[in-house]
């Protein structure tokens, strides 16, 4: 069956959004109205003629509410195969009519279950009858249109005027799916609350490609962008070519580092490490910094400001390549100056919609299993700094190295970075051992002909043995700050106070892998 006029539906919703315009709708077309409780109070008191699912019945909704719907007068004639004597001959005998569309959203459970409610509150916004027809009129799409957004009205009305009345086989199965996705997902809600409330914990997240992208990591992988259904992105690409996985892989560090800092900042990730950060001033002074802060890296890397980028950035980044400029705005005239690069993908980012209970979430493909997280969201805890060297800091050092521990915390382990004035002069990211990091960043920095002499160092882990404190010191760093905790952290700090340096444990590791 392709085309199916509608002739009789089933209202139920909680969200009343849309209802009176879907309703006036399926008026014209002369479709009779069948609905409850609620549902049925708008309707009346909007003036239109509504039969109560209690006359269809011949029984009274009961328990509170909690038995209204389920009963073979709703479900018979949902259920229906319309091809079948036989099921036609049952609905005939038992005077069971059909119905042609089911209307239903369900009781806000995920609304109430997060909002601090009591538990017989939370229990009592589990709906029973409303998933119950959704499924019912979803498994005989062949026949029944269903609906479980009001998002969905308008598509529904076109569908209407465009058949005269009627409901085509494609978007009925259309919305098929997205009724079993909808009570999927109404399941896993509450089956995850519920094993939180026993202290049982399960993982419930349902995905929907957003975008197909061209390839994963490699040429040879296949891969495509994921989110959660309901989930606004926090960015929006402007304009450029489409992104790719490790493009996205780029954007999701770059902006977790900018949402990071109160102060401007601008920094620069090459394959998910920053290569050059600058913080506190104008945008275009800063992009400056970040660019000279690694001279070779920044080619064909990904730029992020947490301030509106203006003009005066844009004139600085514009001669030379970047994958991506990330800003949670931009001024129209730099948009009209990067804009020339018809390739720069442009990304707008909204600070505030970066979720901070946002799982962090990661697959072992070998070991069949995934790993859950949190976000890595504090510094450090202010309590728990200590300075353990004799040597103390002024309120200006400890602010530098507040700048490098902040960035340290988005470099792959083992990192070390070297800061001086709010700007990194080197780092050293993902080697096997810290000294290694060390060396690299000690080599880059004289690559870039900076000194390091008067900086400060910062250590995402602890160190484990003295020669990385005997090695700053040769190089002129007067400060470091690392969260300590090692068996040998009394040789870190003997090596600190014959040197002269200020050493401050932090107590809080940022290992990233």
């Amino acid at each position: 069956m392709d085309l199916v006029p509608v002739r009789r539906a089933l209202l139920s919703v909680s969200d009343k959004s849309g209802l009176k315009g879907l309703a006036e709708e399926l008026c014209k077309w002369g479709v009779s109205l069948c609905s409850t409780g609620g549902t049925l109070r708008f309707l009346r008191e909007h003036g239109f003629a509504v039969e109560a699912v209690e006359e269809v019945t011949g029984f009274p909704e009961m328990l509170d509410g909690r038995v209204k719907t389920l009963h073979p007068k709703i479900h018979g004639g949902i259920l229906a195969r319309r091809e079948s004597a036989e099921h036609l001959s049952a609905l005939e005998k038992h005077a069971i009519p059909l119905w042609d569309l089911v209307v239903v959203n369900l009781y806000p459970f995920e609304q109430v279950s997060k909002s601090g409610a009591d538990f017989a509150t939370t229990i009592e916004n589990i709906d029973i009858g409303g998933p119950a027809m959704i499924r019912s009129a979803a498994k005989n799409a062949e026949s029944v249109a269903v609906l479980v957004d009001p998002t969905q009205y308008p598509e529904f009305i076109a569908e209407l005027q465009k058949h005269s009345g009627a409901t085509s086989r494609t978007l009925r199965e259309k919305w098929r799916l997205a009724a079993f996705r909808r009570t999927a997902e109404y399941d896993a809600a509450i089956a995850q609350w519920l094993s939180e409330k026993q202290s049982s914990p399960i993982f419930y997240i349902a995905l929907e490609q957003k975008q197909k992208l061209r390839y994963g990591e490699n040429p040879h992988q296949e891969a495509g962008y994921f989110a959660p259904r309901d989930k606004k992105p926090s960015w929006q690409q402007l304009s450029g070519k489409e992104l790719s996985f490790n493009n996205l892989l780029d954007l999701d560090i770059a902006i977790r580092l900018a949402c990071d800092f109160h102060e401007p900042v601008c920094a620069i990730f090459k394959h998910t490490n920053p290569c050059g950060v600058a913080a506190g001033g104008e945008p275009a002074l800063l992009a400056e910094k970040a660019m000279a802060a690694d001279p070779v890296s920044f080619f064909g890397g990904i730029v992020v400001f947490n301030r509106t980028l203006d003009p005066a950035a844009a004139e600085k980044l514009s001669p030379h390549f970047f994958e991506l400029i990330i800003a949670p705005d931009f001024a129209p005239e730099a948009l009209a100056i990067l804009q020339k690069k018809k390739n720069l993908r442009l990304i707008q980012f909204d600070p505030q919609a970066h979720d901070p209970q946002f799982p962090d979430v990661r697959s072992l493909p070998a070991a069949g299993g995934y790993l859950i997280q949190d976000q890595d969201l504090p510094l450090w805890h202010e309590n728990a700094l200590r300075v353990v060297s004799k040597a103390q800091p002024d309120f200006a050092t400890l602010r530098e190295l507040e700048f490098a521990f902040r960035v340290a915390k988005f470099v792959k382990s083992n990192a070390v970075v070297f800061a001086k004035d709010n700007m990194t002069l080197a780092i050293g990211a993902g080697q096997m051992s810290r000294i290694d990091s060390i060396h690299i960043a000690q080599r880059k920095a004289a690559e870039a002909g900076h000194s390091l002499a008067g900086s400060v160092l910062a250590s995402e882990a602890f160190f484990p043995f003295r020669d990385s404190v005997d090695l700053a010191a040769q190089l002129g760093v007067r400060a470091i700050v690392q969260p300590g905790g090692s068996l040998r952290d009394e040789e870190s700090i003997a090596a600190a106070d014959e040197h002269g340096l200020v050493l401050v444990f932090c107590g809080m590791r940022h290992f990233r892998h």
